[in-house]
């Protein structure tokens, strides 16, 4: 069955989406469930048990496989509870014609459905067309991939398949869904290899597959290697979800300077070249483990995702490159409907300008995460350094890495590693400006396991005695253009060019907005290079910067020649990019005269 929708909704943070399917799905929306916190996961099963009057039993910590069963056990739920949610949808006509009214006006159903309407009215007509044509939307989970830390049981390291990443994957493909698994933050081929004992990843006769693998990319060349890995495997992938480097929401993983309309371009030239390899490789690959061959070739889709705005960039991304579908994310987050934020943040997002949303280094994953300033983590983390408590009492232990000082992994957002590090730095004779800067390089980490799932639990009026009030949150650089709370509809009729929720009208073009993003990044390296500068920081900020130029060109051509696209703000776009290639040149000039082979 076609789908209803020519965009979907990421993944958000930990507990901003946890239960997002069970309010879109039944309007035949496709969301992601994050399978990062077990323990929230079963908060939010208990809670909805209580709500439907449904059994419910405790899995505890001491349960055997407690992690993987929590979240089997969520998705079961959820999965059962939207589906009745959309059956009951199917047999009411207000929420039939609600389901109908958020399509997109190009949509065949929605057309089929007015001519169906117009002519008379049938109810078993009606009846049977809606049960043949509408669609629940998918229910998908997101798994983190290098979130995969060891686990123990009396001091004994389990093996590792209980690993975190391992234990979330077996606990998606024991569950009675019927979606996909969206594996983001890089390739982990253990994790890989361990789907593969899974039945329900494989394609059966007619090239179905119960649980498709999506696999989030930031380049072509990933998705190559990737998707060949998996189809030496004998496994598919159904969907390359190309998402901006820097111009997206979470953390931020950026490229080697490739800008994402090349990406696109890339992605667009060379479909034709991954399908054929991944379908040659599969075959023999699925022939060797004497699985069932598909009668014919298995298809994927190339959608995209990070910092779209409005209509016209939607519209662009489908017509142009072909994208499949599209994906919006923070603007959700004003959505009350979809998404789980507290009052206090929720007010932080909309008053939020350009300045406070940025890219910081809390995450304790030691990777670049896109923050809120001053959100209510941030108030709470400070109160603790000024109690000369550091960091986090770390209650949930997801982010556990570090081995520096101890055997067994902490993290460095914790309190007992911020408190050695500390110490360390009271032995060095450093200077107050010093001081505080290294000092901060310590304190910046914060607790976001436990601060990105917090606002679920506040929402939803459960116990945060655990977790505290301060709630971390990652929107991208997008949401500064929207100002206000949002219904549904407004949201989607947005998306569809039907009505604009924007009141700004200086809104720069996603493409020019994650361009100026990449500079400032380039700035930042450029800087941190400054004081002595080795070969291969030269070599990287050279093919940095040389990949930079390449896409600015790219994009000076296709605004240029592109037709009916953005006609009314096509001149600014071209000035924007000519700007920001004199800025580059100028960057350049710095890195020439720090060369480490000029001195």
């Amino acid at each position: 069955m076609a789908k209803a929708h020519t965009f979907h909704i990421p993944v958000m943070g930990i507990g901003f989406t946890i239960d997002t399917p069970l309010k879109v799905s039944k309007f035949g929306i496709d969301s992601v469930i994050s399978l990062v916190d077990d323990m929230l996961a079963e908060k939010i099963r208990k809670m909805y048990c209580e709500k439907f009057n449904l059994p419910y039993q405790e899995i505890t910590n001491k349960n055997d496989d407690f992690r993987a069963k929590r979240f089997t056990s969520y998705l079961n739920l959820i999965n059962d509870l939207a589906e009745k949610a959309f059956e009951d949808l199917k047999t009411k006509g207000s929420e039939v014609k609600e389901y109908i009214n958020l399509l997109p006006d190009t949509s065949e159903i929605k057309k089929e459905f007015k001519v169906l309407t117009n002519k008379y009215f049938n109810v078993d007509e009606i009846s049977s067309w809606v049960n043949k044509n509408l669609s629940i939307g998918s229910i998908d989970v997101n798994i983190m991939t290098k979130v995969d830390k060891e686990n123990y049981k009396k001091g004994e390291k389990l093996p590792i398949e209980y690993n975190d990443a391992f234990a979330a994957v077996r606990g998606y493909a024991q569950s009675n869904l019927k979606s996909s698994l969206v594996l983001s933050a890089g390739m982990n081929p253990r994790l890989y290899g361990y789907m593969e004992e899974f039945e329900d990843f494989y394609p059966n006769e007619n090239g179905e597959i119960k649980k498709k693998i999506v696999l989030k990319v930031s380049d072509y060349r990933s998705a190559l290697i990737q998707g060949r890995f998996f189809a030496k495997k004998g496994l598919w992938v159904s969907e390359y979800r190309i998402e901006s480097g820097l111009n997206c929401g979470g953390h931020a993983f950026a490229t080697d300077g490739f800008l994402m309309g090349a990406i696109l371009k890339e992605f667009k030239n060379n479909k034709e070249e991954l399908h054929n390899l991944a379908n040659d490789v599969i075959k023999q690959a699925l022939i060797n483990k004497n699985k069932t061959i598909p009668k014919k070739e298995l298809e994927f889709r190339i959608t995209a995702q990070g910092g779209v705005g409005t209509h016209e960039e939607h519209e662009f991304l489908m017509d142009y490159y072909g994208i499949d579908k599209v994906g919006w994310a923070s603007p959700f987050l004003l959505v009350p409907e979809v998404s789980n934020v507290d009052a206090a943040t929720k007010e932080k997002l909309i008053s939020a300008k350009e300045k406070d949303l940025y890219v910081s280094d809390v995450s304790p994953l030691g990777v670049k995460f896109n923050s809120l300033r001053n959100n209510t983590k941030d108030i709470e983390k400070n109160e603790f350094i000024a109690e000369g408590k550091a960091g986090s009492a770390c209650p949930k232990r997801y982010l556990i890495s570090n081995k520096d000082y101890t055997e067994k992994p902490i993290c460095t957002a914790s309190r007992q590693f911020q408190k050695i590090k500390i110490n360390e730095l009271e032995t060095k004779a450093l200077s107050e400006e010093e001081y505080k800067k290294e000092f901060h390089k310590i304190t910046e980490k914060e607790c976001i396991c436990v601060g990105l799932g917090t606002a679920a639990l506040m929402v939803n009026d459960l116990d945060t005695k655990i977790e505290g009030y301060g709630v971390s949150i990652c929107p991208g650089p997008n949401l500064a253009y929207f100002s206000r709370e949002m219904s549904m509809k407004e949201m989607i009729d947005h998306i569809y060019g039907r009505t604009n929720v924007i009141s700004r009208n200086d809104r720069p073009n996603l493409f020019v907005k994650e361009l100026n993003i990449y500079l400032e990044f380039l700035k930042e390296k450029i800087q941190d290079a400054e004081k002595s500068m080795t070969v291969s920081q030269e070599k990287y900020l050279k093919a940095f910067s040389k990949n930079l130029n390449d896409g600015i060109e790219y994009y000076q051509s296709l605004f240029t020649d592109v037709k009916n696209k953005f006609d009314d703000i096509k001149a600014n776009i071209l000035n924007d990019l000519e700007n920001n290639k004199i800025i580059l040149e100028k960057m350049f000039v710095q890195i020439e005269n720090l060369s480490v082979s000029s001195k």
